[in-house]
């Protein structure tokens, strides 16, 4: 149950508290005075979309808040808190819109993203406005409407998934079978290509190795000059070399290092020296010899690399991708050659997933059949109340052969006959709008006879008036006495029916302009109804019709017991 309502610079609101109470809870106010605003703040508490342009003029955020009583909270919702760890006794919704556009949502204190507002909206709150009852003329509504009156969401997420699953089966048997085409000649390039590949045997790095050996062998002559004459510096030269020298100091250094005994590790280091002298001398000599080896090894390698570089060019791509275009197009030619196997496969598959569908689908038809007759009686038996005596409505369920939908292969239809003897028609070609309004009225109220959720009805007595608006009243006024109800209406007689009566009122001091709500006594209703009833002049005449309005409330005009609140646990 919502029991403080929070607003903030939101609208033409500065600042708003309201407490709120179980039973019927009525908004009336002048055309214009704001009284829709509480349901947008509502709305985007829900998770609705929130913009700049509904922050107050002057200021820098939108503050909305609510305070939710869950300790009577039914099984479904206490299993979403207890997942969100949010086991209190009061669930405490806020959001907040800022100027530039950003929006921040916290439950508990704990900032949630909004979408998670929204999964708590589902069970907390249901929101009705005035266009709410053409919704029900369309066909998905309808569908939408028997199956949460029935309970179906667990029958509806099975039938979804064999739906889903269905439709994966059947894009890879359109896959495999569009393959299966052109397989023949497909297959016939794929070896060809495969073969040509796995004849050019490349190897890991091969294609490094033989670019470096091609600039190697293109500068030979170069390369075996630095080497010679290197060779000659370090070893060969017959007069001056590195390796004499470094032996004509180790003779010197040793013959000294009896008197010095620092002279021992700069000798170590150059016998060191020594060594990786004659060992740079032999590889010199080996690097030497293979320039000189194979003159004819330059061919050899240009050849390489001209087929190489030409596939290369035959696929479109660099030399060095030529291994992974490999790869791919043996996994082609694998894929294509076991197609044939695979597409049966996957036709068994296709053909058992259409009838694991089609068995939830009847199952769900089944279930939905049975809602339907319960519906039906239901909404036929508030007709009665609502001026419709010997009106008959119908929720008709067809089910259709058809491609696997999400939703089921059910049709769904509501339909109606407003007097005694006529036959049903779709609700959707009902004529008159009073009509449209009280059937849909008498759905909501017979869909929510199950609902524990707070329910927001935002002028859906549009367009009706007389008695057929008393009974309206009457019939949320019986709604709030199973929960909780908030209807922002203009019709006195819808009014007069409330357990809880909030007057809203714009001010303006030519500056700025603010709307205010607050509860009205016993006297003031009186005063509200007579304005409601007479217009700008309020006569006597019209505050004893409002007494009277009060006065023939049945029930009489008390709120329902609500619960002594205890401490919140800490």
């Amino acid at each position: 149950m919502l029991t403080t309502l929070k607003i903030r610079d939101f609208a033409i609101i500065d600042e708003l508290e309201l407490t709120l109470r179980a039973g019927l809870t009525v908004l009336t106010g002048e055309t214009g005075a704001g009284k829709s605003i509480v349901v947008d703040a509502l709305q985007l508490l829900a998770g609705g979309r929130g913009g700049a342009e509904m922050i107050r003029h002057g200021a820098e955020r939108a503050d909305i808040s609510a305070t939710f009583d869950v300790r009577d909270a039914p099984a479904q919702l206490r299993e979403w808190l207890e997942r969100q760890a949010l086991e209190e006794e009061e669930l405490i919704v806020r959001r907040i819109l800022g100027a530039d556009g950003r929006s921040r949502a916290w439950l508990n204190g704990q900032p949630v993203p909004v979408q998670l507002l929204r999964e708590a909206a589902e069970l907390l709150i249901d929101i009705h406005g005035q266009h709410e009852f053409q919704s029900l003329t369309r066909a998905a509504r309808q569908r939408e409407l028997l199956d949460e009156y029935g309970q179906l969401a667990p029958a509806l997420g099975e039938v979804a998934a064999a739906c889903r699953r269905w439709r994966e089966l059947n894009a890879r048997e359109r896959e495999l079978a569009e393959a299966a085409r052109d397989r023949d000649a497909r297959l016939e390039l794929l070896r060809h290509q495969v073969a040509e590949l796995a004849a050019l045997e490349l190897a890991a790095g091969e294609l490094e190795r033989l670019s470096e050996e091609r600039a190697r062998l293109a500068h030979r002559g170069r390369l075996a000059e630095a080497a010679h004459g290197a060779l000659a510096l370090l070893y060969q030269d017959e007069t001056h070399n590195a390796h004499r020298a470094i032996g004509r100091a180790l003779h010197a250094l040793r013959a000294v290092a009896g008197i010095d005994p620092q002279l021992t590790p700069i000798i170590a280091l150059a016998q060191d020296a020594e060594v990786n002298l004659r060992e740079a001398a032999r590889e010199l000599e080996r690097y030497a010899e293979a320039l000189e080896l194979d003159p004819s090894r330059q061919n050899a390698v240009e050849s390489r690399l001209a087929a190489i570089e030409d596939l290369a060019r035959k696929h479109r791509l660099a030399p060095a991708q030529l291994p992974a275009r490999a790869a791919e197009l043996a996994a082609d030619l694998q894929r294509l050659e076991r197609a044939a196997v695979d597409l049966q496969a996957v036709r068994a598959e296709l053909a058992e997933a259409l009838r694991q569908y089609r068995r939830r689908a009847a199952a769900l038809s089944s279930a939905r059949a049975q809602a339907a007759q319960a519906l039906s009686a239901a909404v036929t038996e508030h007709m009665q109340a609502l001026g419709m005596a010997g009106g008959c409505f119908e929720v008709g369920v067809t089910a259709r052969e058809a491609e696997p939908a999400p939703h089921g292969a059910d049709e769904v239809e509501l339909r109606v006959s407003a007097n005694p003897g006529q036959p049903v028609r779709a609700l959707a070609k009902v004529a008159s709008g009073g009509e449209l309004s009280r059937l849909s009225l008498a759905v909501e109220v017979a869909s929510s006879a199950r609902e524990t959720r707070c329910m927001v009805f935002d002028e859906v007595d549009s367009g009706i008036g007389g008695a057929v608006a008393e009974i309206i009243g009457r019939e949320l006024r019986t709604l709030g006495q199973r929960g909780q109800v908030l209807c922002v209406t203009h019709l006195p007689q819808v009014a007069s029916q409330g357990h809880q009566h909030l007057r809203v009122a714009k001010h303006s001091d030519g500056r700025a302009t603010r709307t205010t709500l607050a509860e009205l006594p016993e006297s003031e209703r009186i005063e509200e109804l007579a304005r409601m009833l007479g217009g700008v002049d309020v006569t006597a005449t019209a505050r004893e019709h409002a007494r009277e309005m009060l006065r023939g409330s049945a029930p009489p005009a008390r709120a329902p017991a609500r619960p002594k609140r205890a401490a919140p646990r800490r």
